[in-house]
């Protein structure tokens, strides 16, 4: 596991302790159905749940010897319990325990990142709206092209995360399912009922077909689906980064008192946390293509795959949480300069508007052609030489043959950039409580 980025709860669900206690919790709801059908005592059932329990070092002790994590834990559960504990594991294999108690694991750890990502979203929401009709240029690669708002920036994030929160939900309902169906499925020593009602028990439907394990498409898909929102999260990590530079500095991560930006030059402030987050962001990518590869297996199972999930499942679920951590805590308390915006919008020298004055232009007769070439002509010119594009403009014939003085001056005008603003909002958030 990350240590270094794990959060407690976190790394909780992933610890060896929950995960023991999470293969006990199958073998416990199992044998309460082997106990309504008949086939276990109650009073040996009493016993089992009442003393049933294990010891991390031991089971690691036991493990040392025997080479196998289920048989060691078995044995150490079978320490505490004593005599009954020949009910325990009865017409199991190892992964009806362990792929079941997995989806547990995996299903708990979801619903924490489920959370972690609408209070994101809230997040998002509340500074959506807040900078809602803040202008700032927009940009194309890398390039000045129109105005916008820094509010429709942050807008299209929350609908990006909106549609990671159905992408978890759809992984959520497919990973929560179980398999108590013996070594290859068939339930050869096995009550089918044991497998439907000790699953209703822990939460989880039963898989309607499986080897001797779980297919992992749907494993899979978790990690794609973590995959997608940590590659969001890189990509408004890298916008901050990018607002952050010198030469535009519309928006800065918090600098806390006391933080220290370079040991060489003290006057640096630099994008750390967002950088971190596009670090970080590379592993739940690269464990995808681990979790793909997962997939295809030998016949009824071989055991490669394991070996692998023991690492990329806790590591992209702690490297998600932790990245949805920072990302809501970045974007709750960055540093935004709507007076640097209104300065960068006229760093071109009024060129972001050249489109409304080539719709002008064809708006009184001119074709599109005619007017592209006078208006490029007039934006080079404005470019190379540092002039004010709208003083061209003024002071070009074949433009003010077409253009009276006040109609160009119109053409330099924020307000129409914001007419649609409303529009896009009402369409992302009308239907928000």
């Amino acid at each position: 596991m990350i240590k270094r980025y794990t959060r407690p709860e976190m790394g909780a669900i992933w610890e060896d302790k929950n995960r023991f206690q999470k293969w006990l919790d199958v073998e416990i709801a199992v044998c309460e159905v082997w106990t309504e059908l008949g086939k276990i005592p109650s009073k040996a059932l009493k016993r089992i749940k009442e003393k049933a329990s294990f010891s991390v070092d031991r089971i690691d002790e036991i493990e040392k010897v025997v080479k196998h994590d289920v048989i060691a834990f078995l044995t150490s559960v079978s320490d505490s319990i004593g005599k009954d504990s020949r009910f325990v594991h009865m017409g199991l294999t190892s992964y009806d325990v362990v792929d079941t108690a997995l989806s547990l694991l995996i299903k708990e750890s979801l619903e924490k990142i489920r959370k972690d990502t609408v209070s994101l979203n809230s997040v998002l929401k509340e500074q959506a709206l807040k900078y809602k009709k803040t202008v700032m240029v927009g940009r194309t690669h890398g390039v000045h092209a129109e105005p916008i708002t820094f509010g429709v920036k942050i807008a299209v994030w929350y609908e990006e995360i909106k549609r990671h929160i159905k992408r978890i939900d759809q992984a959520l309902d497919n990973i929560s399912v179980g398999r108590i169906a013996g070594a290859v499925g068939t339930y050869i020593h096995l009550d089918p009922q044991v497998e439907v009602k000790s699953l209703k028990k822990l939460g989880l439907k039963p898989a309607k077909a499986s080897t001797q394990i779980l297919q992992r498409d749907r494993h899979a898909e978790v990690i794609s689906v973590l995959a997608l929102l940590c590659a969001s999260m890189d990509k408004f990590a890298q916008e901050i980064r990018h607002l952050q530079k010198t030469e535009t500095l519309e928006v800065e991560e918090s600098f806390t008192k006391g933080q220290k930006g370079s040991s060489a030059m003290p006057h640096k402030k630099n994008p750390v946390r967002t950088e971190r987050i596009s670090g970080l962001a590379r592993i739940p990518r690269g464990n995808l293509q681990i979790a793909l590869e997962n997939i295809p297996l030998w016949h009824e199972r071989d055991i490669s795959h394991s070996s692998a999930e023991r690492i990329i499942l806790p590591d992209t679920f702690i490297v998600t949480d932790y990245l949805l951590s920072e990302t809501t805590k970045i974007i709750n308390n960055w540093n935004v300069k709507p007076e640097r915006m209104r300065e960068n919008i006229n760093l071109t020298h009024g060129l972001v508007f050249s489109q409304r004055v080539l719709l002008a232009l064809t708006q009184k007769g001119l074709s599109r052609e005619d007017a592209y070439q006078l208006v490029q002509k007039n934006s080079f010119k404005a470019w190379d030489k540092k002039l004010n594009f709208i003083d061209l403009l003024k002071a070009d014939s074949d433009i003010t043959k077409n253009l009276t003085q006040e109609e160009i001056e119109d053409c330099f005008s924020l307000e129409p950039y914001l007419d649609k603003i409303d529009y896009i909002f009402d369409k992302v958030f009308s239907h928000e409580s």
